[in-house]
């Protein structure tokens, strides 16, 4: 099973929200799925979902067009929009019953599927609460089992451990990579340690554009590396301007600098002219350890 997003492009009125994007997703893996604000993460699950359409593309679900075979996809994907929509006077029992019975399940296989998705979202303790009473940490719960109950092949989680504490995104995550193994599993988030403790893949969007996608180790090895410079004086960003070794330099503070660089060593070298030349007092020049929020910030400055 697998998901494959084919040149989706979308616009809202005069602002165009997706520009052409391909990517795949495969059967086992974790995709995350990351962008600033803005970027087209939202849009793309949402036309991937078939909750929009797209001005241009498709999305095929094992084969199947989302724009051609809606019913037949809805059977085999489970959906959690970033905001969750829920039926807050239902008891979380009654509701999962509700979108079980939509999806064709009945009698004593939909009861032993209530029961097993209850148990596998930890909502055993709430399952008799209105949903309206329970906590943002337990509605998301109750939105994850609701994408999960018809037992998916594909998974599209949008932003899932918002709203999560410290002890449940523990066990939301562990959650996640178990769905994972035997599923494709996409999913959107602003916190990259998500991102680095579940996913196996990632895409990363920006201004509606695909500018990253890989597996996450090789993601991790790939682009400039980090040089911060910081002085006991202020720094001028013309006196680094003319070395061509420089691919991009970014403003921490007044006397801390960063330099992303293809090559490191001469780069090195030449930042500590400067410092020489300019009788600056170094206070350290220490190549920062590339980690996804870093390549995340490089690929996403402009």
């Amino acid at each position: 099973m697998s998901l494959e997003v084919k040149q989706l492009t979308k616009s809202y009125k005069n602002q165009k929200a997706l520009d052409d994007i391909s990517f795949t997703a495969s059967s086992g893996e974790v995709l995350g799925f990351l962008g600033p604000n803005g970027a087209g993460k939202s849009t793309t699950m949402k036309v991937a979902s078939g909750y929009i359409l797209p001005d241009k593309g498709d999305v095929l679900i094992n084969g199947l067009s989302v724009l051609e075979k809606p019913k037949e996809v809805s059977r085999i994907m489970g959906y959690l929009p970033e905001h969750n929509p829920l039926y807050l006077d239902m008891y979380v029992k009654e509701f999962l019953g509700f979108v079980a019975h939509l999806y064709q399940l009945r009698g004593s296989v939909l009861n032993k599927r209530i029961e097993d998705i209850i148990d596998q979202c930890g909502l055993g303790p709430e399952q008799k609460k209105r949903i309206g009473q329970l906590s943002k940490g337990y509605r998301q719960r109750v939105g994850l089992a609701k994408a999960l109950v018809h037992r998916p092949k594909v998974i599209i989680l949008d932003e899932p451990t918002t709203g999560l504490d410290p002890n449940q995104l523990v066990e939301i995550r562990k959650l996640i990579k178990e769905i994972g193994r035997d599923n494709t599993l996409i999913m959107s988030t602003h916190i990259m340690q998500e991102v680095e403790a579940i996913c196996d893949k990632v895409v990363i969007i920006h201004k509606g554009k695909i500018v990253a996608q890989d597996m996450l180790q090789n993601l991790k090895i790939q682009g400039l590396a980090s040089l911060i410079l910081e002085t006991a004086e202020p720094l001028d960003r013309g006196w680094f301007e003319t070395i061509e070794s420089i691919d991009q330099i970014h403003v921490l503070k007044d006397s801390r600098f960063e330099f992303l660089t293809s090559r490191v060593d001469l780069t090195r070298t030449e930042v500590l002219g400067v410092v020489t030349e300019r009788n600056l007092s170094l206070l350290g020049l220490s190549q920062q350890e590339k980690n996804l929020e870093s390549i995340f910030h490089q690929l996403t400055q402009s």
